[in-house]
């Protein structure tokens, strides 16, 4: 006796798979900003269609000295 849970497979064609796995089938016109801010830090996260990009930066003082640092990447989804 198979115990073992069935489950009905079907065939997909390329543009159902890119409806179901996120790919870009139309033309996207939403847009995201987002800020971060805090004391010696500042952050933004941007969207628009399917291109996300984040920049952010900080700087920290010491008796030892000052240190920065900074970030930017993109994401294509």
């Amino acid at each position: 006796m198979n115990l073992a849970p069935q489950v009905e497979t079907a065939e997909l064609t390329d543009a159902d798979l890119e409806s179901v796995s996120g790919g870009q089938a139309g033309v996207s016109a939403g847009l995201a900003v987002g800020v971060h801010a805090e004391p010696g830090a500042l952050g933004a996260h941007i969207e628009a269609g399917p291109l996300g990009i984040t920049a952010g930066g900080g700087v920290t003082a010491s008796l030892q000295g000052v240190s920065a640092d900074g970030h930017l990447s993109a994401t294509l989804y």
